[in-house]
């Protein structure tokens, strides 16, 4: 857990200015190469490592190694070996997961009616969606991204219950945790169904990786670590909630127009949530430069919540001018495309650095207590003097509502 102190908010604060400022460029194959020992093992913290990732981003050479260790489809624990190995049994398990799928989707679709819906409901999402790029050139296969979503869905669901086997799977065979009984869905902590914009979701994926497998098991590993914030049955409620609790602690004069004339906006922003913002940005570099920072768990826990604050202060001003209703601020928050995500990641970073500064009163605090470089999140240069007057400035307010510190830290 996060301790409240001048040193997150500082530190918060030095991770925006360097992330605007590109200080320093992506992490390369060779600098990433430089953080694993000659086996493979980490040399650097992987705490050292997501804050770079933070503040610097990750260079396309490197970002499908970089996540397959974020989303935990390799351990940070392991060797260059111990990866081969997960990797040949990742493409092993998902071989047999389709053999499987093939000889069960006949009983599907005659015994488990909520099959046939999804699948037309996928069928019906990709074909709306265009996938080529400007010159013409197909970027994904559709049969190909069907096949992922479909076997996602039989995954995560009880139809995955469904066997023609008369012994049981063991979910075991799938994953590296310890046996447990029957079927597709026995491995999932939780049921995720397919969504309408899973399929957005799934197609960057087959844009990153190169095999079928890879593809498959990110997208799974990646709606486990993100559940809480994009699966509408699991977290989207709760991050909504929070949102809510963030303006009125932040802003109370737009927290006020919200619950009158600009009521239900906040609300209908899931959209937000259930698709990790994808349709805010301007390229498919910056939708994979968000991901990647909220899969580090940096600068805090539900940085997403921080994320759409950010976002939706970007009408702020126009809503409380033209005093606008609930449906022309989701109006507006809806046209916030062609975002630049470094400029967002590092706005949602002066907010946690502002709850920070809130909660923490040090208005006299002696320089010797001041955190050096190695101290705060980089330790590449000292902080700029205007920075360390600013976080310490004016007077403390009222403290950090429990249920954020909660959420958030």
């Amino acid at each position: 857990m996060t301790t409240l102190s001048p040193e997150n908010s500082l530190s918060a604060k030095q991770s925006a200015t360097f992330i605007l400022e590109k200080r320093n460029p992506p992490i390369d194959k060779s600098e990433w190469d430089s953080f694993f020992d000659e086996n493979g093992h980490l040399a650097k913290s992987r705490d050292f490592i997501c804050v770079n990732i933070l503040e610097r981003g990750l260079h396309p050479s490197v970002r499908t190694e970089a996540w397959k260790f974020l989303t935990g489809y390799y351990s940070w624990q392991s060797s260059w070996d111990e990866r081969l190995m997960v990797d040949a049994k990742r493409r092993r398990n998902y071989k047999a997961l389709c053999q499987m799928y093939e000889k069960i989707q006949p009983l599907l679709e005659n015994l488990h009616g909520n099959f046939t819906e999804t699948k037309n409901n996928i069928a019906y999402d990709i074909q709306k969606l265009y996938t080529k790029d400007p010159l013409g050139n197909v970027l994904v296969d559709k049969k190909k991204l069907e096949k992922t979503l479909l076997l996602s869905y039989v995954c995560n669901t009880k139809a995955g219950e469904l066997r023609v086997e008369p012994q049981p799977m063991l979910a075991s065979s799938f994953l590296d945790s310890g046996p447990a009984p029957i079927g597709f869905s026995s491995w999932v902590p939780s049921p995720t169904e397919y969504q309408r914009g899973f399929h957005e979701m799934v197609m960057l994926f087959q844009l990153m990786v190169e095999h079928d497998h890879e593809t498959f098991w990110l997208f799974q590993f990646f709606l486990q670590k993100t559940e809480h914030s994009c699966v509408i049955n699991i977290g989207v409620g709760k991050n909504l909630d929070m949102l809510n609790c963030l303006i009125t602690f932040l802003d109370p004069e737009f927290a006020e127009h919200l619950k009158g004339k600009g009521s239900g906006a906040v609300q209908s922003l899931f959209p937000w949530f259930c698709l990790c913002f994808q349709r805010a940005f301007k390229s498919f570099d910056d939708v994979w430069r968000l991901w990647e920072v909220l899969l580090t768990g940096k600068p805090c826990r539900n940085f997403q919540v921080l994320v759409a604050y950010s976002m939706l202060q970007m009408v702020r001003e126009q809503a409380l001018l033209e005093s606008m209703s609930g449906d022309a601020i989701l109006l507006a928050c809806n046209n916030l495309i062609d975002l630049d995500a470094d400029e967002l990641i590092s706005a949602a970073c002066m907010v946690y650095a502002e709850l920070m500064q809130k909660e923490v009163s040090c208005p006299d605090l002696p320089s010797s207590s001041l955190p050096s470089s190695s101290s705060s999140f980089s330790s590449s240069a000292p902080l700029p003097l205007f920075l360390l007057q600013e976080a310490f400035s004016g007077f403390p307010g009222p403290p950090v509502p429990q249920s954020l510190k909660d959420f958030l830290l």
